[in-house]
C-alpha cells in the first residue's frame, strides 16, 4: 500500500521501519522541523527524519499540518496515511486526503487514556497492563473507530521512557494488521466502547511526589514522570531529582529509621521511609549538580537526610 508518515521522535521509528520491512510503498515523510538541542542549542533534525532519509523516504519538515505541508501530501497520492506522535493535529483537508484516511498508533486502550500523556498517566494511576491502538484519525480527540489493538503486563516501577520504548516495538503488531486490514476491508474499524478518560500533558510540578501516600502510590507516580519531567522531593527546601528508585525489600523498611520521609543508610543503600515501606533512592541528582548514587549524597550529608 502507498502510504505517507508522519511522526517525529525516537519511539515513532519501529512503525515507520515496520512498514518498510512489512513491503509497503511509504512514499514519504512528514516530520516536525530540526529544532535546537543540547546546552549548545545545535540545530538538530528529528528521529524521523534522520531515519527516513537513511531510507531513501522524501521529508518534509513542517511544524503545521498546514496548506504546504497538505499539497505535499496530495502530490504523493497516498492510500493511507500513519501517524505516530507527530506533535500536530491533522484537519481538513489533509485528514481526508489520503484515498483511505489516516491511522494513528495510540499508546493506550482506547478510549482510556486518550491524549497527550497516555503511558505516563497510566503508569501514574499505577496501571500495570499497557495497550496499544492503531485507530481511525478524525478530528475529535483519539475518537475514531478501532482497528487493532493489543496489551501487555509491564512490572511496578517501570518508567515511563522504558515503558514506551517497549510498546513503540510492540505496537508494530497492531499497526501492521491494522493496515492489512484496510487493505483487505477500506471500511474496517468499530466504534470505541466504554468510559473515555484523558491524559493531559505532564508539567513539571506532577514530578514532585507526595511522600505521604502509600510506597505502592509513590512508586507508581514516580514511574509515570521518569525521565520526564522528572520526579522530586525537597530537601532543606530545594528540589532534589530521584532519577532511580526501587521499592525497598521488607527488612530494608523495617530497617529504616525515623518517621515518613527521612532518609538512612541501611545496608549500604539510601532508603527512604514511607508510611507503610520504603524506597532506596539508587540515583539522585541534587540541584545544580550531576546525577549521583544516593547511597554517597547520602554519606556526603553523614549519613542522614528528611524529605518532603
Amino acid at each position: 500500500m502507498r502510504i505517507v508518515f508522519a511522526g517525529t521522535p525516537e519511539f515513532a521509528l519501529p512503525s515507520l521501519r515496520s512498514l518498510v520491512r512489512a513491503g509497503h510503498e511509504v512514499v514519504g515523510a512528514v516530520t516536525r522541523e530540526d529544532a535546537p538541542i543540547g546546552r549548545r542549542r545545535v540545530l538538530t533534525p528529528s528521529p524521523v527524519a534522520v531515519a527516513a532519509e537513511e531510507l531513501g523516504i522524501p521529508v518534509h519538515r513542517a511544524n503545521r499540518l498546514d496548506d504546504a505541508a497538505t499539497g505535499w501530501v496530495r502530490s504523493l497520492a497516498p492510500e493511507l496515511g500513519v501517524i505516530v506522535a507527530y506533535g500536530g493535529l491533522v484537519r481538513e483537508p489533509l485528514l481526508s486526503l489520503p484515498e483511505h484516511g489516516w491511522i494513528n498508533l495510540h499508546f493506550s486502550e482506547l478510549p482510556r487514556w486518550r491524549g497527550a500523556a497516555p503511558v505516563q498517566r497510566a503508569l501514574q494511576a499505577g496501571e500495570q497492563r499497557l495497550g496499544v491502538t492503531a485507530f481511525r484519525l478524525v478530528e475529535a480527540l483519539d475518537a475514531g473507530d478501532v482497528v487493532s489493538r493489543d496489551a501487555r503486563e509491564f512490572a511496578a516501577g517501570t518508567p515511563a521512557g522504558e515503558a514506551l520504548a517497549e510498546l513503540a516495538d510492540f505496537g508494530t503488531g497492531a499497526l501492521l494488521a491494522a493496515v492489512d486490514a484496510i487493505s483487505v476491508d477500506p471500511e474496517a474499524g468499530a466504534p470505541q466502547a466504554g468510559e473515555a478518560t484523558y491524559a493531559h500533558k505532564l508539567a513539571r510540578e506532577d514530578g514532585r511526589l507526595d511522600l505521604s501516600l502509600p510506597a505502592s502510590e509513590v512508586l507508581a507516580r514516580w514511574a509515570g514522570v521518569t525521565p520526564e519531567p522528572g520526579a522530586f522531593a525537597l530537601h532543606a527546601g530545594q528540589p532534589l531529582k530521584l532519577r532511580a528508585v526501587a521499592r525497598a525489600a521488607d527488612r530494608h523498611a523495617a530497617s529504616s529509621p525515623g518517621s515518613v520521609g527521612s532518609v538512612g543508610l541501611v545496608d549500604g543503600r539510601a532508603i527512604l521511609r514511607l508510611a507503610d515501606g520504603a524506597l532506596a533512592l539508587d540515583r539522585v541528582q541534587p540541584p545544580g549538580k550531576p546525577a549521583m548514587d544516593g547511597a554517597a549524597w547520602l554519606r556526603g550529608r553523614g549519613g542522614k537526610a528528611e524529605l518532603s
